[in-house]
């Protein structure tokens, strides 16, 4: 059933999917990772495809909200969609993160790290924004 709530929460958190990613990973991240990136060259595009990319940011804003939903069995917070988006960020940036670093030339070491770090914080606030929405709607 799709109810305001999880509507609302798809909505913001597809939002800070796209934009959140822009932030940390356009902006901040740049800086950051800028003397860590691997021996693999004309990997990243110039200009993102933005409809693909949108596309994907809200394919897993919703997947991330609805598992959040489940796993969370009703005591929605802020806390506890943060601590479900650490959950997630150690998953993707760590986990997936490991595999791809030893599986491609894409970053160094330190960088991999920066990257599993840019992960966490942004699951993070992924998951505090769903908390916060199913929150208020008790």
């Amino acid at each position: 059933m799709l109810s305001k709530t999880k509507l609302l929460a798809y909505l913001l958190t597809s939002i800070w999917a796209y934009f959140g990613g822009f932030l940390l990973w356009g902006i901040l991240g740049e800086t950051l990772l800028n003397d860590h990136f691997g021996s693999a060259s004309g990997v990243m595009r110039d200009m993102p495809d933005h409809f693909h990319l949108a596309l994907g940011c809200i394919i897993l804003a919703v997947t991330f909200t609805a598992i959040y939903s489940k796993w969370s069995q009703g005591k929605h917070s802020i806390s506890n969609g943060a601590s479900f988006g650490i959950l997630i960020g150690i998953l993707m940036g760590f986990g997936s993160g490991m595999i791809d670093f030893s599986t491609s030339n894409l970053l160094t070491f330190s960088g991999f790290i920066i990257n599993a770090l840019i992960y966490i914080v942004y699951y993070i606030i992924m998951g505090a924004l769903a908390g916060m929405v199913y929150g208020k709607s008790k």
